[in-house]
């Protein structure tokens, strides 16, 4: 009996859901040292295949161009290695209240992982990166469009991680992604948190799953140059941004918030960089090629302007890389105040920052609230008051906004997953990575007593910071020693015998007895000795 692809997926997504359950039951015990090595070889791999999967994602999608994705996937590899590298995701990783807290990394089981097709291998590999750092394993859901170079990226660090000692089956994908079966996934009895990137109905349906969940939101990113920029450096930077890729990041700008007194020299400015300043007649033919009912046409997402302008049925000079519309108001009566993905910008002329403040917050609330803006400026006291006043959690200063968003141009945590907080419906604000994939349990001693009594009401903090002569060191190499040895069977019992004497009902274990592996009975009391102070 051949079975519909609907029932096909969810049947492959409760396998590898299942396969990659039974892989992170090893992996979790693995030492901070063997996690460290499979993420390296996982970066590494990676960023050398950066080429082979950008052209790969480029053709398959027909979105941006394969030149930007390289650098996606080399940031989304070797940049965000090179930020989670020292963190800690095994064992003790803090203290507080000067040892009366232990912090202790466990991770979260196992990951699904929703990519998008606008930037999949560059998602796809960020994304099992920060998963495995935390001992996690990831089961990805691609989007149909791009599920082959997705696919072929997971491959490339799937291998390399087993490599490198990782164990078989921490990294899965679906290999025929539909709704349903993606649905199931994120359902799925084995999967512990959700990861989304991608269209707002599928941000909604992980929320919606049962599951914990890290969503993202739309951009619409305003940039706002106040009269005081250097307003040749933020032109520059906003076209680069919105062109990068072809507009495909959803940091990257959308709009162009001009103050007064620099406006026609920003204007020639855009002029003389490539921008196009399109008339109130094709405005009107661009914004109805550009969206149905507010949705996005996918057909001009990433494309060059040039593509879009002849699309929309009209054209453009030979040397135009962003089309520019002014536009005098914001939501449905201005279809290009939306976000559009791809090098379009609508131009606002405003009098002053306060009303440039106005014009940010009401683009940000049209579509793009809680993500990011972006304002050239000089002027500390106005670049505070944005930084305090606006809708956005990522408040970018005189900076490319779709690469200062991710952690490119700025000393943001590098990520491909931007959180746009409660007010853009997600649980989170920051830029995800891997210390947002592992949880946190504590170790906690009395501090306020209610009953008196002599007892271990701490560890001493300066004993505890690794040195080899430590109780808190013996414990941690014993910790190591056991990693990656799961237990072979569901439950022990220790061979007994009987105290000469003494009736069967007070067994003694016998001498030679075996605690986890390698450590004796003696062993262990020679420990509680030590610790108690009777060695």
């Amino acid at each position: 009996m051949i079975l519909d692809k609907d029932l096909l997926s969810i049947q492959e997504a409760r396998e590898l859901a299942l396969k990659a359950f039974n892989a992170q039951l090893e992996f979790k015990h693995y030492t901070q040292e063997q996690v460290d090595k499979i993420v390296k070889a996982m970066a590494d791999a990676g960023y050398k295949a950066s080429e082979k999967l950008a052209k790969m994602a480029c053709e398959e999608s027909g979105f941006g161009n394969w030149q930007d994705k390289v650098i996606k996937n080399q940031f989304s590899t070797r940049n965000v290695y090179e930020s989670i590298k020292n963190l800690k995701t095994v064992g003790i990783v803090g203290e507080e209240a000067n040892g009366k807290v232990l912090k202790i990394a466990v991770p979260m089981g196992v990951v699904c992982a929703l990519v998008p097709s606008t930037n999949p291998t560059s998602t796809a590999m960020f994304k099992a990166l920060i998963s495995l750092k935390g001992r996690n394993a990831i089961v990805v859901s691609p989007h149909p469009r791009t599920s082959k170079c997705i696919a072929e990226s997971l491959k490339v660090l799937s291998d390399a991680a087993e490599n490198a000692g990782a164990p078989a089956g921490l990294i899965q994908c679906l290999s025929q992604p539909t709704i349903e079966g993606t649905e199931a996934l994120m359902k799925d009895k084995n999967i512990a948190v959700i990861l989304a990137t991608g269209s707002n109905p599928m941000v909604k349906a992980a929320y919606s799953a049962g599951k914990p969940a890290y969503g993202v939101g739309s951009g619409n990113v305003p940039a706002f140059i106040e009269r005081t920029a250097n307003y040749q450096k933020a032109v520059a930077d906003i076209l680069y941004g919105t062109t990068f890729d072809n507009g495909t990041l959803c940091s990257s700008e959308q709009s162009i918030i001009v103050d007064d007194p620099i406006e026609e020299k920003v204007r020639e400015e855009v002029k003389s960089q490539g921008g196009y300043f399109i008339n109130a007649e094709d405005k009107e033919k661009l914004g109805k090629a550009i969206q149905t009912n507010f949705r996005i046409n996918p057909e001009i997402v990433g494309k060059p302007a040039k593509f879009i302008a002849k699309y929309a049925g009209f054209s453009v000079p030979e040397n135009t890389r962003v089309l520019i519309a002014e536009c005098y108001q914001v939501g449905k009566n201005e279809p290009l105040s939306m976000e559009k993905l791809s090098p379009i910008l609508a131009y606002y002329k405003v009098n002053g920052w306060l009303e440039g403040c106005h014009r940010c917050i009401d683009l940000l609330r049209f579509g793009g609230i809680g993500h990011t803006m972006v304002i050239h400026s000089n002027d500390q006291p106005i670049i505070m008051k944005f930084a305090l006043e606006k809708p956005a959690f990522r408040i970018l200063v005189n900076t490319v906004g779709s690469m200062g968003a991710v952690g490119y141009t700025t000393s943001l945590d590098p990520s491909m997953t931007l959180g746009p907080g409660t007010w853009g419906g997600s649980i989170i604000s920051d830029n995800v990575t891997a210390k947002h994939l592992i949880n946190i349990k504590s170790l906690a001693f009395e501090t306020n007593p209610v009953n008196e009594g002599k007892s271990v009401s701490q560890f001493d903090v300066q004993r505890t910071r690794g040195t080899s002569d430590t109780f808190m060191y013996e414990i941690e190499e014993r910790l190591k020693a056991r990693a990656g040895n799961p237990p072979l069977k569901d439950s022990y019992q220790y061979n007994i015998e009987k105290e000469p004497g003494i009736k069967n009902d007070h067994p003694k274990p016998k001498s030679k007895v075996q605690f986890g592996k390698g450590i004796s009975e003696e062993e262990i009391l020679k420990i509680i000795d030590e610790f108690e102070g009777r060695g």
